[in-house]
């Protein structure tokens, strides 16, 4: 089954310094039938202004990770760890037993980024925190591991989850054929341009699908389109 999100289906909040579009509840937007998908608790999509972010705040008993599509996201945490991320990496902080963290804007222009919470395998990990960067040119055509339990690597981080987060490039007139294991799910979202689905399911931009029983997909793309695939448990 494959299950279609619009993207002006998400829910919007607008503080001025922060635009944010949920494809999941979160914070001021609750919806009992929309709290997650499998372990994939939350996605939002963020905009943050200039010499503006997310001061000092706790998490725990999560995985979570922060792929940066624009600007420069700088980090600092209660365990000693600080850097700055910008497109073509990703950090990944596994709350575990308790962190603190922030995430700033310090830089001239907006930072863009997708926030994703998925839930940890056990809990009670302790806190750890990892930056990586990928190549942009083997997303072409590709579905590029960007993070992952099982295809470890110097440039996928790590994950105390059975998933992969896959970035992915499609040029106008390609096809990409990802095979599913049997009782996973797959989570499509698409960034820019627009792709199908087993020829049947149309994506455009921020559009997702939640897609389960399905073990053999095709994405196309007639235009072209930069989009992310998740495979979970």
């Amino acid at each position: 089954m494959i299950q279609l999100y619009p993207a002006q289906e998400r829910y919007t909040a607008d503080h001025g310094w922060l635009k944010s579009n949920f494809s999941f509840s979160f914070a001021d937007y609750y919806d009992p039938n929309n709290m997650n998908f499998g372990v994939m608790r939350v996605l939002n999509d963020d905009v943050v202004q200039p010499h503006y972010g997310f001061g000092k705040h706790p998490h725990r008993e999560m995985e979570i990770v922060s792929i940066v599509l624009s600007g420069h996201l700088k980090h600092e945490d209660s365990t000693g760890n600080a850097a700055v991320t910008t497109y073509g990496q990703v950090q990944r902080m596994s709350a575990g037993t308790g962190v603190m963290h922030s995430e700033m804007n310090g830089g001239a222009d907006e930072v863009h980024f997708l926030q994703m919470w998925f839930m940890p395998e056990r809990n009670g990990l302790e806190p750890s925190y990892e930056t990586t960067d990928y190549d942009l040119s083997l997303m072409k055509n590709n579905l590029l591991p960007v993070v992952s339990k099982q295809q470890s690597g110097p440039n996928v981080a790590d994950i105390h989850q059975d998933l992969t987060i896959y970035m992915s490039e499609l040029e106008a007139g390609q096809t990409i054929h990802f095979t599913q294991k049997d009782n996973r799910r797959t989570f499509v979202f698409v960034l820019e341009g627009s792709i199908t689905i087993n020829e049947t399911s149309e994506l455009g931009k921020r559009d997702s699908a939640r897609i389960t029983e399905e073990t053999a997909l095709t994405l196309q793309s007639t235009s072209g389109a930069v989009f992310m695939l998740i495979d979970l448990p």
